[in-house]
């Protein structure tokens, strides 16, 4: 079959890929194989593409450099609430014997990521984590880890989100922590990382319950967001100041951080995707998909008739193969944006993921998003498909796989999508194949 590709790619310049009509050999210049054949390309947009939804049970979320923070109410996801857990080093372990405390801070730096209305409000709460910040199994955190905090918190803030401001936020930490680690570490009780992290778990950092605005990413970056304890000596006629970082342990194995990411109260379809293996799908959900990072949530598409193909007329060879999937327009605004790409993974009949898709060797194969007619409300995804589409046509059995798509980041965001299943409007998700039929029988 690729053989012929390659015959007929010259023979195709210039042709309308729709076109139904017969060209006579007489008309090209081409191998043998046609000397004899007439050829004809059709466009076949009438495929069955099946679509449903498909949740993960968990997702890992500490192989991230991004905090995530906030809260915000979603018409179809729910209250959508992310909360960040991390460990802290301070980088020496030195206080001169005759410094005095003055204070201590949490600075926080955006790294530009947000989703939903950053016009609101949002709210941080600083807590102490009462247990050390140990996976239960495994080197990894989810998405779903729970961890004990200490009760009380250590500060808050409330501001109006700027995610592309240079600016760190700076959050005043109570003083009866800060005279703690200065006393501690002035007097030697703490001296090294050991002693440090069983005196200090680590820092919980929560929206507020009532919260209704956006998801914040702030940046783990040593220098970008860390906790300062401020100390000061007399000398002569002034005062010296100097002050301790406290940066992201980023040397422990496993790293100690992770997003913890929830929503609750989702419309009643995705309440009902309480297994991995459940598919949920769009005839049973209103014609519709979803996808949200953070959570785990995924649309799942299959092809289960593509071999149907084969009751095309004649001998033939599939010159290409592009599915299209529109995102359903009452469900996407200036604050639940719409990202430009999706990335786009195999999974087995169980919904484990057993590959990622490519366009190539290097660059992974993205499902991108296509405006020209935004105005006309005409607005999809396109994904080129022949090399997956030709497999599945010279397979030997239904193995049960499909794809799903996801942003690239879906573990350290909580981008949504709403897309459109396979109805019998315009709106409907399409498989368009362009097929070659080279020896057609009369």
């Amino acid at each position: 079959m690729r053989q012929l590709l390659w015959l007929l790619c010259p023979l195709l310049i210039g042709l309308n890929s729709c076109s139904e009509d017969t060209y006579n050999e007489s008309e090209f210049v081409v191998g043998d194989i046609f000397t004899d054949s007439n050829i004809r390309v059709i466009l076949i947009d009438t495929m069955h593409v099946e679509t449903s939804t498909m949740r993960f049970d968990s997702i890992i979320t500490s192989q991230s450099s991004r905090m995530l923070v906030g809260k915000y109410s979603d018409p179809i996801f729910g209250a959508v609430k992310s909360s960040c857990f991390l460990g802290l080093l301070p980088e020496n372990y030195v206080i001169d014997s005759e410094a005095e405390y003055d204070s201590i801070i949490f600075f926080m730096k955006y790294d530009h990521y947000y989703y939903n209305d950053t016009l609101q409000s949002n709210t941080i709460h600083i807590r102490q984590l009462k247990e050390s910040l140990r996976p239960s199994v495994g080197d990894d955190f989810y998405n779903t880890t729970r961890v004990e905090v200490l009760d009380g918190e250590l500060g808050s803030i409330s501001y109006h989100p700027r995610p592309s401001d240079t600016l760190a936020l700076e959050i005043k930490l109570t003083d009866e922590l800060g005279v703690a680690l200065f006393e501690h570490i002035q007097d030697k009780s703490i001296s090294n990382s050991d002693e440090f992290k069983a005196f200090f778990k680590g820092l919980a950092l929560q929206p507020d319950a009532v919260d209704n605005g956006s998801v914040i990413g702030f940046s783990l970056a040593a220098g970008a967001s860390y906790m300062r304890l401020y100390h000061s000596k007399a000398e002569a006629d002034e005062r010296i100041q100097n002050y301790i970082d406290f940066n992201f342990d980023a040397t422990s194995s496993p790293k100690p951080f992770f997003n913890q990411i929830s929503t609750q109260d989702p419309n009643d379809y995705l309440d009902l995707l309480t297994d991995k293996e459940m598919n949920l799908h769009s005839s049973d959900s209103e014609n519709m998909s979803f996808i949200q990072s953070g959570i785990g949530i995924a649309t799942r598409i299959e092809f289960p008739s593509i071999k149907t193909i084969y009751n095309v007329r004649g001998d033939g060879t599939l010159l290409n193969a592009a599915l299209k999937i529109r995102p359903v327009t009452t469900t996407y605004n200036e604050h639940l944006y719409l990202r430009d790409t999706l990335s786009v993974f195999l999974v087995d009949q169980n919904n484990d993921i057993t590959d990622q898709l490519y366009l190539n060797d290097l660059e992974p194969l993205r499902a991108i998003l296509n405006r020209t007619n935004a105005e006309f409300d005409d607005i999809f995804y396109e994904i080129p498909l022949g090399a997956y589409i030709e497999k599945l046509l010279l397979a030997d059995r239904d193995t049960g796989e499909a794809l799903i798509l996801f942003p690239a980041d879906y573990n350290h965001s909580v981008d949504r999508f709403v897309l459109n299943g396979n109805d019998t409007s315009n709106k409907n998700v399409s498989l368009q194949i362009t097929y070659a039929i080279y020896d057609e029988n009369e």
